[in-house]
C-alpha cells in the first residue's frame, strides 16, 4: 500500500496540470490561484506533499495538540501534552471540485460498484462453470467447438464495446419489449425527488461486465476438467461403481476448481476495483464513474482514494483466495 501511494502520488503530482486552475476556471486571477495552492499544499515540494499525504493516511500520528487537523481527523487520543499521540481513521482529504470529504464520496460509490461486481461475477461463474463442464464432457463434438468459439469471441470483445451493444440493442431498439433503460444507476430520483432503487438498471451492466469472465472461466473449467478426468483416481472412482454424476461433480469438478478460483478472484477484484468504462457507458454512478470524472477534472484526492481502494481490494482478495485453496483442494494444507 505504501509503494502504491508513493508511485501513484508521484505520477499525479508531477503531471503538468494545475488542479486549482481547473477548480476556479481559466479566468481566475493569479492571486486567487496562488492562495488556493497554498491552502491545498500544492506549493510545496513533491517529497513534502507525499509525506503529508502519508501522515493523513497513517492510523497512528504524533501531532501538535493545537494543530487544526485534530478537528478534521476522526481520532482517539492516547496521550496529550504539547504533542498528542492519536489513533485515527485514514483521512482521504476533500474533493478539489466539490469540497466534500472524499470518504463520503467513496461511501456512496463503492456499494453500487460492489453490487454490480458481485452480480457480474456470479453470472460469470455460474454460466462459465456450466459451459466449461459441458464442453469437457462433449469433447471434440460440435457443442464443444461452439462453446470454445463463443468463449474466444467473448474474451476478445472489450467490455465497453459489449456495454454499448447491449445498451443500444436492449435499452433502445428493443426497449418496448425489454423495458430496460439505455442508461441509469441503481439508485435514481423519482418524480417527487425521493431516492428509489431501480433494480432493472443492474442487468445490462452486469451482463456487459460478466461476458469476458464467462469466457475465461469456461476455458479454464474445460481445460482443468479434461486434465482431471484423465487422472488415475477418476478411473478408480468409476471402477468402484460410483455414479457418473458423483464422479463428475464430486471428484472431478472439485479438483478442477483451483485455476477457476484464481480467475474468479482476479476478475472479481478487477470488477470491484471499478468497472470504469462500463459504468461510464451506463451512467451507473459507481466507483468507476466518479474516478473517470475525477481524472478529467484532475481531482487528485478522489483519484488517489480510488487507486488506494483498488490496491486494497486486490491485496485482501488474494489473501482470501489463498485461504480458500485449503477448503477446495484436499491436497493443500496449512503449515503446522
Amino acid at each position: 500500500m505504501v509503494l502504491v501511494v508513493i508511485t501513484i502520488t508521484s505520477i499525479i503530482y508531477l503531471a503538468p496540470v494545475d488542479p486549482t486552475r481547473l477548480t476556479f476556471g481559466q479566468r481566475s486571477d493569479a492571486a486567487t490561484v496562488e492562495a488556493k495552492q497554498k491552502e491545498l499544499g500544492l506549493d510545496q515540494a513533491l517529497p513534502v506533499q507525499l509525506y503529508r499525504y502519508l501522515v493523513d493516511l497513517s492510523p497512528i500520528n504524533w501531532i501538535d495538540s493545537n494543530n487544526d487537523k485534530l478537528d478534521t481527523y476522526s481520532h482517539f487520543t492516547l496521550y496529550q501534552g504539547d504533542k498528542s499521540l492519536i489513533i485515527k481513521w485514514p483521512w482521504l482529504r476533500e474533493s478539489y471540485q466539490t469540497g466534500r470529504p472524499v470518504i463520503d464520496i467513496m461511501k456512496e460509490a463503492i456499494p453500487k460498484t460492489a453490487l454490480l461486481a458481485l452480480c457480474a461475477i456470479l453470472i460469470a461463474t455460474f454460466l462459465g462453470l456450466i459451459l466449461g463442464v459441458i464442453a469437457a464432457v462433449k469433447k471434440n463434438t460440435k457443442i464443444d467447438s461452439l462453446i470454445v468459439m463463443l468463449s474466444v469471441f467473448g474474451y476478445s470483445l472489450p467490455s465497453y464495446v459489449t456495454a454499448i451493444i447491449l445498451a443500444v440493442l436492449f435499452g433502445f431498439l428493443l426497449n418496448a419489449y425489454t423495458g430496460l433503460n439505455i442508461q441509469g444507476s441503481i439508485v435514481e430520483l423519482n418524480d417527487i425527488g425521493d431516492e428509489v432503487f431501480v433494480w432493472k438498471n443492474l442487468l445490462l451492466p452486469s451482463l456487459a461486465l460478466g461476458l469476458r469472465p464467462i469466457a475465461i472461466i469456461t476455458q479454464l473449467t474445460r481445460s482443468a476438467m479434461l486434465d482431471v478426468m484423465s487422472q488415475p483416481y477418476i478411473r478408480t472412482a468409476k471402477a468402484k461403481g460410483l455414479s457418473y454424476y458423483t464422479v463428475l461433480f464430486k471428484h472431478a469438478l472439485r479438483n478442477a476448481l483451483n485455476p477457476v478460483v484464481t480467475a474468479v478472484s482476479g476478475w472479481f477484484a478487477a470488477l470491484l476495483a471499478g468497472a470504469f468504462f462500463v459504468e461510464n457507458v451506463f451512467n451507473f454512478k459507481g466507483l468507476g464513474d466518479i474516478t473517470v470524472n475525477a481524472l478529467l477534472n484532475f481531482d487528485i484526492p478522489v483519484v488517489l482514494a480510488a487507486v488506494l481502494f483498488t490496491a486494497l481490494v486486490f491485496i485482501i482478495i488474494n489473501i482470501i483466495v489463498d485461504l480458500l485453496y485449503v477448503l477446495i483442494d484436499p491436497r493443500i494444507k496449512f503449515d503446522s
